[in-house]
């Protein structure tokens, strides 16, 4: 008997049915016919079973069911950033400037060249500058000398000053005749110098008086 006719008739027989009465081909032809129906009967059960591995993956990666994990919303970072309080705060309307507890009368800019306001920072210092007239009030031709000069820059590029209006002690605080920087009388002015560094802030707010309070003696 041949292998193929004897591996048949075994496994007809491992399968607990009973032997037909066939000749030998008709036995080889009845095996081959089920093992090609086990193969397609295995083919379709590995096909079912990617089915049901990628469906689980759909459900479980977003899919609708009750499965799906909802991802929490995240909240916007807020960008708003609170400014520190500045080092010394000009009141251009009331002729004040505020620093440490101590107020000082100043004088500020004419209402054709005002004083620029908003927040500033101390860019640099001078003991002594020379300045032409027009900064305290005199003749633009003339050359001063004024003490306890503080620059000022603003984030736009504007600048301005305080210094010590040494010219005319009793002008701050009465009415206002610079070409835009921030006077002081001496004494006031070299106390501030010497508490403020490069960096720190100054906050310019107001508007001068559109009348001055006194007119300047001639």
């Amino acid at each position: 008997m041949s292998d193929d006719l004897t591996t048949g008739l075994r496994e007809l027989a491992e399968s607990a049915e009973q032997v037909p009465p066939l000749s030998g081909a008709g036995i080889r032809h009845l095996v081959q016919r089920r093992r090609r129906r086990r193969r397609t009967v295995a083919a379709l059960g590995g096909t079912a079973a990617v089915a049901a591995v990628a469906l689980a993956l759909v459900l479980g990666l977003g899919g609708s069911g009750t499965g799906r994990r909802e991802v929490p919303a995240t909240r916007p970072t807020s960008t708003l950033t609170r400014q520190p309080a500045p080092d010394v705060e000009v009141d251009l309307s009331s002729r004040l400037l505020k620093a440490d507890g101590r107020s000082m009368p100043v004088s500020s800019g004419f209402a054709r060249t005002p004083t620029p306001t908003g927040r500033m920072t101390v860019i640099s210092k001078a003991d002594v500058t020379m300045v032409s007239g027009a900064v305290v009030g005199r003749p633009h031709d003339l050359r001063y000398n004024v003490p306890w000069v503080i620059r000022l820059r603003a984030d736009d590029g504007t600048t301005t000053a305080v210094f010590g209006l040494s010219t005319d002690n009793t002008t701050p605080g009465v009415y206002d005749i610079t070409s835009g920087w921030i006077g002081l009388r001496t004494a006031d002015a070299k106390w501030l110098y010497e508490r403020l560094r490069t960096g720190s802030v100054v906050d310019i707010e107001g508007q001068a008086p559109a009348v001055p309070w006194a007119t300047p003696s001639a």
